[in-house]
Formats: C-alpha cells, sequence, structure tokens
C-alpha cells in the first residue's frame, strides 16, 4: 500500500483485493472539518495553495506579507519533504510560521495540519488570525485529493512550466477556486499561451477566478491583494 495515497492493495496468493483509499479519504474528511472549525475559532480563514515545486508560492507569499503583513494578522503552514527552508524566508517577513516536513509523502494532509495550527496557534500573542496560508508539498497530483480544512484552494502554474497543465492535471482544477498563473513578467522569454490555461482551466472548472501575477515586479499584485481582501471581509460579514 502507498502510505501517503491509499493505492490498493492485491494480494496474489489468494487473489483478493483490498481498497483502503476510501477509508483514507474519510478519515482525512472528518479530520479537515475539524480542523475547518479550529481555523475559524481562530478568527481565519484558510488558502490551501497547491503548484508543482518552483511555480513561485514562496515568492508570492514573501511579497503578499510585505504588503498585508501590518494591516492583518498573517499566519503561514509551510508543507516539504524535508529542511525549513521556505519557513526560514517567511520567518524573515517577522510573521508566525510551521514548517511541515512529510519526510517524503508527497502531500500534506488534514491530521498532519492539524498539528500544525495547534504549533502555529502557540506562535500568536492570542491565538487569532485573519488569515492562514497553507502552502502545500509542491506536487499538481496528490494534493488534490486531500482535503486540509481550507477555505479556498488555489492553483498555481507558473509560466516557465507550460500553458498545458490545466489538461494534463484536471483533478487539480475541477476541486479549485482560484488559479493564478505565476511569473507573467517572463512570458516574453517562454511559449506560454495564457488564452490556453485560461480556456482548458475555465472548461474543468467553469467557476475559477483567474488570477495572473508577477509578484517580484509588482504585476498583478493589486489584483491578488484585492482577491484576499474581498475573503477577509466577506468572513467578516458571515
Amino acid at each position: 500500500m502507498c502510505d501517503t495515497c491509499g493505492c490498493q492493495i492485491t494480494d496474489h496468493t489468494d487473489k483478493k483485493i483490498i481498497d483502503v483509499h476510501q477509508s483514507l479519504l474519510a478519515a482525512n474528511d472528518e479530520q479537515a472539518e475539524k480542523n475547518r472549525q479550529h481555523i475559524e475559532a481562530m478568527g481565519a480563514i484558510a488558502i490551501n495553495m497547491i503548484s508543482s515545486p518552483g511555480s513561485g508560492k514562496t515568492t508570492l507569499l514573501e511579497h503578499t506579507l510585505d504588503r498585508l503583513g501590518n494591516t492583518y494578522t498573517i499566519g503561514v503552514i509551510e508543507g516539504d519533504i524535508e529542511t525549513e527552508r521556505d519557513a526560514d524566508r517567511i520567518r524573515k517577513k517577522g510573521v508566525p510560521v510551521v514548517q511541515l516536513t512529510t519526510g517524503g509523502a508527497c502531500h500534506l494532509d488534514a491530521p498532519l495540519v492539524h498539528k500544525g495550527l495547534h504549533d502555529l496557534e502557540h506562535l500568536s500573542e492570542n491565538g487569532c488570525f485573519d488569515l492562514i496560508f497553507i502552502e502545500n508539498v509542491g506536487n499538481l497530483v496528490c494534493p488534490a485529493t486531500f482535503a486540509l480544512g481550507e477555505h479556498e484552494r488555489m492553483i498555481l502554474v507558473s509560466v516557465p512550466e507550460g500553458s498545458d497543465k490545466p489538461a494534463k492535471y484536471p483533478t487539480t482544477f475541477h476541486g479549485a477556486d482560484v488559479f493564478m498563473i505565476t511569473k507573467t513578467d517572463l512570458l516574453h522569454h517562454f511559449d506560454f499561451s495564457v488564452e490556453e490555461a485560461e480556456k482548458e482551466a475555465l472548461r474543468l472548472n467553469p467557476g475559477l477566478r483567474i488570477l495572473k501575477t508577477g509578484a517580484p515586479t509588482g504585476l498583478g499584485m493589486d489584483e491578488w491583494i484585492r482577491y484576499i481582501e474581498e475573503l477577509i471581509n466577506r468572513k467578516g460579514r458571515n
């Protein structure tokens, strides 16, 4: 059995097939709902950021914190297979951050995020946040299957990766709320069709909100910041 994804086990001796996928996901979903309640008790909304490695998730967070860190109370949960390198980058912004290392697993799951939320809570003076970012392990496959308790699921694809990613990873886009194309300041260097990426993404999920950023240059950041503020204001009205 794949410990992380719950794949089937086939016993060739007696021809039995045991499908543990459903029970694994059911247990994860139950914990994800508890996470969501915990996040809301902290006064926050949570965004689960999913992408391939190197799409620019951490860079986007750094520039986002530069703009909003003094206005809102923000916490970050960083997911990686090993090292605290991304968490170290976020700590330099003066923001509470928890690094979750999976030790080889290709995604975060709800029980691991449950631990991260408690650790994050202890890093805040009053345990309260306006917004929590969950930066998932770099992968466009497994993270799509595991709910974490987030309010918004965000898929990022960078210009160097190619505009065919929505078509090649449909499951990831089916469950998303936001699709962000990153590194758009590099469009003139790569054969990336924004039109193709948007068309394929909306074909899979017509309700997707699409954003485009080049964070280091500030390109598209105003719209991204407005999106975040909309989420926070919406939470305040609920």
